[in-house]
């Protein structure tokens, strides 16, 4: 049996181990065989060092699920049930991310355009499933992202914005 703490460890950095994994597979085909499958370990060693990196910035993202509320993402829409607010935002009208801390506890601040701002802790249950979503925004800093949300920032922290936040066409008059 494996100790709870060792087990949330482990599947925090499951990505990356299986990136481990891929590399040592890899690594032990390129030296110990002859002909294809020496080369194919050759060209699996560099996919499991990507998954490696994937896995360390999904890892860093991850936080503990014991905050308020749930977070669901389906079919590009993310929804949040709190036990206070809640909202739903569709993927395609986020126009801004921030990261905001408040008595130690950090949310996500996703605007959109001509509707309230919605607020979702960071360690909200499904909250991991942001980072997809946030990571296929155009333009976004994936490694600035996980940097500022280990640091706890007084001061609300630019993730990223729409290049056309402030046309005037994108609100309501």
């Amino acid at each position: 049996m494996i100790r709870a703490e060792a087990k949330i460890a482990l599947s925090k950095w499951r990505e990356a181990l299986v990136g481990l994994a891929v590399m040592a597979l890899g690594l032990y085909w390129a030296m110990s065989f002859f002909g294809i499958l020496k080369w194919v370990g050759v060209v699996v060693i560099p996919i499991g060092g990507a998954l490696v990196y994937i896995g360390v910035q999904r890892a860093r993202f991850r936080q503990n699920s014991d905050g308020p509320g749930i977070v669901a993402v389906v079919e590009g829409q993310i929804s949040y049930f709190g036990p206070i607010a809640g909202g739903v935002v569709a993927v395609e009208d986020i126009a801004r991310i921030s990261l905001v801390t408040k008595a130690d506890q950090s949310e996500w601040c996703i605007e959109q355009p001509a509707q309230p701002a919605l607020n979702i802790p960071t360690n909200a249950r499904g909250a991991e499933a942001l980072f997809d979503i946030f990571a296929m925004l155009p333009g976004l800093n994936i490694e600035h992202m996980v940097k500022k949300l280990s640091q706890k920032d007084a001061q609300p922290a630019l993730i990223w914005q729409r290049d056309s936040y402030l046309e005037v066409n994108r609100y309501l008059q």
